[in-house]
């Protein structure tokens, strides 16, 4: 690093950190909201039209990124945005993971932190946007029951429900435990399994930083690791091998990192 970029790049930090908070909030409290209202009003399929508002937010929020954050590129499989009707898995490196996805999918649905679904109007939004709480239990349970029972539906008719079946942040880029509750849903709804690799996220915004890290060299890579159909209705399907199978396929991956 050069002595003028090092003494330009903490500046840069902060000038695109702040760029981002000021699309985000300004975005959710003034614009987004006369948006979602007319969706929720006029819209045919009001959780449809809630999905897309959602990816095309998030949409701009990585345009703007990528325009303000010299040394950035990226490399996203053509093949990944046409991914349909199925339950999609992934690492999970950063805080950008969640809404990456979310602006690679027109139609999606994750399991969000529950406690997200009592805040004022950004709970409304994710629960209109039909979006699966993290608890199964408390006031919750009767959501995530209907939402369970309705994701056949909605994966048949074309969507896409994401999870990081790790749960939390990697904290050293190695694949953490999984839970095995993305892919109970996914036996029950009999649906197919695509498996994606995530690099480098967290490099651009690493965990427990406030502040995005600009002017390096890096390059945001989504890859398609695997597309698994697994015969649910085999008397020798078992979940702890499909579980098994998913973390090596991340794992053998990790390893061939560049």
């Amino acid at each position: 690093m050069t002595a003028l970029l090092r003494y330009v790049k903490p500046v840069w930090d902060v000038i695109v950190t702040g760029l981002l908070w000021l699309y985000y909030i300004p975005g959710w409290l003034v614009l987004c909201p006369l948006l979602y209202l007319l969706a929720y009003f006029f819209a045919a399929n009001r959780e449809s039209a809630f999905q897309r508002l959602n990816h095309l937010f998030h949409r701009g929020f990585f345009l703007l990124l990528r325009l303000f954050t010299p040394g950035l590129s990226w490399q996203v499989q053509q093949e990944i945005r046409e991914i349909r009707s199925s339950v999609i898995v992934s690492n999970h490196l950063s805080y950008l993971d969640p809404i990456l996805l979310v602006s690679l999918f027109a139609r999606q649905k994750t399991i969000v932190k529950s406690d997200f679904f009592s805040y004022p109007v950004f709970g409304w939004l994710l629960k209109t946007s039909g979006y699966l709480p993290s608890t199964t239990g408390g006031e919750f349970s009767p959501m995530m029951i209907d939402r369970v029972e309705a994701m056949g539906d909605y994966i048949a008719a074309g969507g896409n429900l994401f999870v990081f079946p790790e749960a939390h942040r990697s904290r050293n880029g190695r694949i953490g435990p999984f839970s095995k509750g993305i892919f109970t849903i996914a036996r029950r709804c009999k649906a197919p399994i695509t498996v994606l690799l995530i690099r480098n996220t967290d490099r651009l915004f690493p965990p427990d930083r406030l502040l995005f890290n600009t002017c390096i060299s890096n390059t945001i890579d989504v890859s398609i690791l695997a597309r698994i159909t697994p015969d649910y209705e085999s008397e020798d399907f078992s979940l702890s091998d499909l579980m098994a199978d998913v973390r090596a396929l991340m794992e053998n991956r990790q390893e061939q990192r560049p």
